[in-house]
């Protein structure tokens, strides 16, 4: 599965920037790394799934720095919780990202889209070549990611607040149509005070939509403040809970933690929601927990020096 052990420099683009096939080499690496997390025991499974978040990375910082636009820090501090999905959780098929049967996963922080490209072009949806091309002039690879451009994008994402209201839909569509398939989507903490998001809560609650997760990217920073300073978000679990949810909380950088989070069964008529404890940034030093690091590109000594750590 790339890219789990190096990192792709991104290159200038090509003058083929749009049509994204699946990368078949790709599929059966992340075919056969799935396979083995399957079989592998709790401490081999957390080596593997930091050592793929740890190549993740890498190339998220390469792809933003050459491409001058990015949300490095959310993008870093996400990273863990798609890897754990995407390597260990979600049903889904990168060969037929139509496969009617497949998990959905909606990233409601659509502006953090160069962590699920690197992630989707880990899995083969894509070649990982093509993260060449994040930002260029008609590359499909936009600042936030779009269903109709992107294979393995459930739904195109930006204006926060929308992907709980989609997701919630999705679910509900999915039961209507009598699908074991899950729904999960991944929201940052800053857009949680978008009213929209407690409107679908009380929704999926309602309804008791058992095939539904959120997982809150819990970095406790969105652009220009503290979440607390803008509105206080705690007692957060509780908030969920009185929506009638079950609500977990972890260390969204503990792939295990987030893993049995993610897998366990339902509490009976409740949707869950995963309040992942997570550091914006993590990994480099001088973004974490740095509110400047919201929407701030690394020079080019920033990125060497970002990578450095990221070893």
């Amino acid at each position: 599965m790339r890219p789990s052990q190096t990192t792709i420099t991104a290159a200038p683009p090509g003058p083929d920037v749009t049509g994204l096939l699946p990368d078949h080499d790709a599929i059966a690496e992340w075919r056969r790394l799935r396979e083995r997390l399957a079989r592998a025991g709790r401490d081999d499974s957390a080596a593997t799934l930091a050592a793929l978040a740890g190549g993740i990375r890498r190339t998220v910082i390469s792809t933003i720095a050459a491409a001058g636009l990015g949300h490095a820090g959310g993008d870093l501090s996400v990273t863990d919780i798609l890897t754990t999905l995407y390597g260990a959780v979600l049903r889904v098929d990168p060969a037929d990202p139509g496969w009617p049967e497949r998990d959905r996963l909606v990233l409601s922080k659509g502006h953090c889209s160069v962590a699920l490209y690197t992630t989707l072009a880990t899995c083969g949806y894509f070649p990982a070549e093509r993260l060449s091309t994040f930002a260029a002039p008609l590359s499909p690879l936009n600042g936030h990611p779009s269903r109709r451009s992107v294979p393995g994008v459930e739904t195109s994402t930006g204006p926060l607040g929308h992907g709980l209201p989609v997701g919630v839909g999705i679910a509900v569509g999915l039961r209507l149509r009598g699908s074991a398939a899950r729904t999960v989507v991944v929201l940052g903490d800053g857009e949680l005070q978008e009213g929209s998001n407690w409107e679908a809560a009380m929704t999926a609650g309602h309804r008791g939509l058992t095939s539904l997760t959120a997982v809150i990217d819990r970095n406790g920073l969105q652009q220009g403040a503290r979440t607390s300073a803008t509105n206080e978000l705690e007692p957060l679990a509780d908030k969920w809970r009185a929506f009638g949810w079950e609500a977990v909380e972890v260390d969204g950088h503990d792939h295990l933690a987030l893993l049995d989070a993610m897998t366990a069964p339902h509490d009976a008529g409740r949707p869950r929601c995963v309040i992942a404890r997570t550091v914006k940034g993590r990994g480099v030093s001088f973004m974490e927990d740095r509110v400047e690091w919201h929407h701030k590109v690394p020079d080019a000594e920033q990125a060497r020096l970002a990578l450095e750590e990221l070893r």
